[in-house]
């Protein structure tokens, strides 16, 4: 008996309220879902179809596209519903666990794998952290475990949980003589998000600052207690520079992964998750994949989201040749039309038109969800404009999307009420001379991130006076942009109101001239200051006050209910009954 799913047709105009109403659940219910995912969302704001999924996969329902004929809606979901009932017709078959590494940066993620997989990432990374997710296969006691190293940079927010929603078990690795920091505590709410089991390693024991129990205190302050002080956790100290603890380490992730007994149909067409999509100058578009239904097989047709493709080769994790890949393992892919979007699923189907079907029908969605939405008010961009918003504008590219959609959410981060950062283009693969003529017409800064300018876009560069800036740390970019921001800021200045004087008489003093005597009638009047001279109301002389008498001695300020000499310099045209009102000049950063 195969349980019926329930459909919802995409609605043209994708916002959180009609996804809602199509769904048959409060709009409430939505954003909810959304925050859970970090998704802040208003009732009108507009969703992507990758945004809609998440929803949808947590309410248990199918999307189906705007329009999508109903012959392909009963063949797809038919299909998809057949591969549920696989654990009752006994398909399952045990398959590699996949465990996902977290972490603060340079607790010593990259490095504990290299002591696992007796490899050396580490040392080739840019700064010592790692920029772009990898996935490698290890084995153990003639069993293979599928690891992810996921960055630790808080600009890899996003890609960090995407590695914790295809994982078996999360292995959070801290550092013992740091202890936990912020992105531990990050990565901690990613495995709560996940719902996937947790295994602490304590690395950097060998250190002689090393506080393994400051730790273990620290990770119950955050909720995970270990079994040593009660709790379900297990906990493994471990030294990546020595090796020592990591043969347990790797016992222990096998014991705790066998709980869950993870299994998969491997006679399936296969589904899959993309963990980073790039532009390989000799293979074209290429993505790393992690399967998680099936087996992926060269020649296959399959759809990501908007794009179709055939799988034309197929790469394991150590770069060798496959000709197939089966669930819980991960793969190079290439055939791909353009670079996909990590995160996305890869989908095998029954043939190329299908495919293209399908990816033309999530195009369409794609769209609906963005052709609507909401414009901007002219009483908004009014206040803007009062407001004096300056624009920066940047054309971001980088070596694969994942760095691109982690550059992405760094740089729009930045809220400034002054200054309004914006993306023009964003893209994968070296900065070519349309870039810089994008950039150019949007006079925009072109940001690199491992890429570098072709000869070409660098000489159209300078002949136009864009700026390419290059990075392989993303920090570095964050810091420069930041930079940029601050010198975007002109001060401005203000006068604060300090007080009033009322002028009484013409006083002609040696070598000054005309002075102004006067009774201070509100605050004070400071040497120094800025005078404001009125007449009948009318403001008819601003100059500062040079000197400021009391009979003959000169004084610094003389407060409300006494009189005074005021000297204006060389404005001496007063007359009896003018207001001199003074005021402090304060710079005020904006």
């Amino acid at each position: 008996m195969i349980a019926k799913v329930k459909l919802v047709e995409l609605p043209e105009n994708l916002t959180v309220k009609s996804f809602a109403e199509a769904l048959g659940v409060a709009p409430a219910e939505v954003s909810k879902i959304l925050l859970q995912h970090r998704i802040l969302a208003t009732i009108n704001q507009s969703l992507d179809l990758g945004t809609a999924r998440l929803v949808a996969e947590q309410l248990e329902v199918e999307l189906a596209a705007p329009g999508e004929a109903a012959s392909e809606l009963v063949e797809r979901f038919s299909d998809r519903e057949q591969f549920k009932s696989d654990s009752a017709s006994g398909q399952l078959r045990p398959r590699p666990p996949v465990v996902t590494v977290l972490g603060h940066v340079d607790h010593g993620k990259t490095s504990l794998l290299d002591a696992i997989r007796q490899s050396d990432v580490a040392s080739k990374e840019a700064g010592g952290i790692t920029q772009s997710i990898g996935a490698s296969v290890v084995t153990r006691d003639e069993r293979q475990i599928t690891f992810i190293d996921t960055p630790g940079h808080e600009a890899f927010t996003a890609m960090r949980a995407r590695g914790a929603n295809i994982t078996d078990l999360a292995v959070l690795v801290v550092a013992a003589n740091d202890g936990v920091m912020p992105q531990t505590t990050e990565a901690i709410q990613h495995v709560r998000n996940a719902g996937v089991p947790i295994l602490v390693a304590i690395n950097k024991v060998d250190l002689e600052d090393a506080n393994p129990d400051r730790v273990k205190q620290q990770l119950a302050e955050k909720g995970v207690v270990v079994e040593e002080f009660g709790g379900d956790v297990v906990c493994v100290p471990v030294s990546a520079k020595t090796g020592d603890g990591v043969d347990h380490l790797l016992e222990m992730i096998l014991l705790v992964t066998d709980l869950s007994d993870p299994r998969a149909n491997p006679n399936r067409p296969a589904e899959a998750t993309v963990i980073d999509s790039q532009m390989d100058r000799g293979r074209g578009p290429v993505a790393a994949v992690l399967v998680q239904e099936g087996t992926l097989k060269v020649q296959s047709d399959f759809v990501i989201g908007s794009i179709s493709g055939r799988v034309r080769a197929l790469y394991d994790d150590k770069g060798q040749r496959i000709e197939s890949c089966g669930p819980g393992l991960p793969a190079q892919v290439v055939g791909l039309a353009e670079v996909a979007t990590a995160g996305d699923r890869l989908l095998v189907v029954g043939s190329e038109k299908e495919a293209r079907v399908r990816a033309e029908a999530n195009l369409l969605a794609h769209r609906a969800g963005h052709s609507e939405a909401p414009k901007v008010s002219l009483a908004e961009l009014s206040r803007q404009s009062d407001q004096e918003v300056r624009d920066l504008d940047l054309v971001v590219k980088a070596d694969t999307q994942g760095a691109v959609e982690a550059l992405r959410g760094s740089l729009l981060k930045f809220a400034d009420p002054l200054v309004r950062l914006r993306l023009v283009y964003e893209g994968v693969g070296p900065i070519t001379e349309t870039d810089v003529d994008l950039a150019a017409a949007a006079n925009a800064i072109v940001i690199g991130f491992n890429v570098r300018p072709e000869p070409n876009a660098r000489a159209a560069a300078d002949n136009q006076g864009i700026d390419i800036r290059t990075y392989d740390v993303v920090y570095q970019i964050t810091d420069d942009i930041e930079k940029a921001i601050r010198g975007l800021h002109e001060p401005t200045f203000e006068e604060v109101f300090e007080g009033r004087a009322e002028v009484k008489a013409r006083i002609r003093v040696p070598r000054s001239g005309v002075i102004a005597g006067s009774q201070v009638t509100d605050g004070k009047i400071s040497r120094g200051s800025l005078v404001v001279v009125l007449r009948d109301g009318r403001e008819i002389q601003r100059a500062k006050v040079e000197s400021l008498r009391r009979f003959k001695d000169d004084v610094r300020e003389v407060a409300q209910g006494y009189e005074c000499g005021i000297d204006l310099g060389a404005y001496q045209d007063f007359a009896e009954g003018d207001i001199l009102e003074c005021y402090v000049v304060q710079q005020r950063n904006r």
